[in-house]
């Protein structure tokens, strides 16, 4: 499967941003799905996880509560709706995915993942 993240740009501090990641060549649902991000220099880290149907999510506590994740299968599209964004949510952001045996897990470590989107930058400015 390949994904196509989009949806980044700069933003300011309090403010909103909607990450999506399209995916083709599969059956999305068969996959479960998260978003990691990478500053510069920062190593890569989790951010959000998703099950195939959907159903289980995680999130990093980093943005527990500002960030959801969410997404619709029909259309093979992941989403990370990002609210009151912070400085420090400036990154890029990826998407990734893994077929799974079930739709009802997900992962949260970036080595269970064998594909990955090109990333997509965030930009939260003070």
């Amino acid at each position: 499967v390949q994904l196509q993240a989009s949806g980044g740009g700069l933003v300011q501090a309090g403010g909103s941003l909607r990450l999506s990641c399209t995916a083709s060549g599969g059956t999305f649902g068969a996959y479960a799905a998260a978003w990691f991000r990478q500053a510069p220099g920062q190593v890569r880290e989790f951010v959000a996880a998703i099950s195939g149907s959907g159903r289980s999510t995680s999130y990093a506590d980093s943005v527990k509560g500002r960030f959801t994740i969410s997404r619709d299968n029909a259309k093979n599209t992941m989403y990370l709706q990002m609210n009151s964004l912070k400085v420090e949510d400036t990154s890029v952001y990826y998407c990734a995915a893994v077929r799974t045996l079930s739709d009802k897990y997900y992962w949260t470590q970036d080595h269970k993942f064998d594909y990955w989107g090109q990333g997509t930058q965030v930009t939260v400015s003070s």
